[in-house]
């Protein structure tokens, strides 16, 4: 994940990967016989963290009093690690390239937490996912600080 970090999935080899592990390069090509294999483990890694994060943040809009407010905060505490969202976007972008990925980056879309599915019904959650992304990769480009008060704003303004 840091290789891919570092040199975007475009740039990841077997080679740098096994000399980031401190391993013989056969040992990265054993487990993951071809690059696609590499990058979809990535990719499965990170739907896995995006998963567990999904969960917590149900926990947290169900006890929310402000689901706009609780919406921005979640967004903001994600972005305080931009390593790993810049990984997780990455690897996202790389399965619109590659149809072998797609699956795991459209059950990435589909992990809405249910909580906003319950507050708000699934359209409207779906909308605000991709607000979201939306604004969480205006942030990543321009390496700038979420705008949280226009990201609470255009949550309420979908949510109404």
């Amino acid at each position: 994940m840091e290789v891919i970090a570092e040199n975007g999935v475009g740039r990841t080899t077997h080679r740098a990967v096994a000399a980031r592990a401190g391993l013989p390069l056969g040992a990265t090509t054993y487990y993951f016989p071809t690059l696609d294999d590499l990058i979809a483990a990535g990719l499965r890694h990170a739907l896995d963290a995006l998963q567990a994060d999904s969960q917590a943040w149900d926990e947290r809009l169900r006890a929310a009093p402000d689901m706009a407010e609780a919406l921005t905060q979640l967004v903001q505490e994600y972005l305080a690690d931009r390593s790993q969202v810049r990984i997780e976007y990455e690897l996202f972008v790389a399965a619109a390239r590659d149809a072998a990925l797609r699956p795991l980056a459209e059950a990435w879309l589909n992990d809405t937490p249910n909580t906003l599915v319950a507050t708000v019904g699934p359209e409207v959650a779906r909308d605000i996912c991709a607000l979201l992304d939306g604004f969480i990769l205006q942030a990543l480009v321009s390496g700038t600080e979420l705008n949280a008060p226009r990201l609470t704003s255009a949550i309420r303004k979908l949510s109404s």
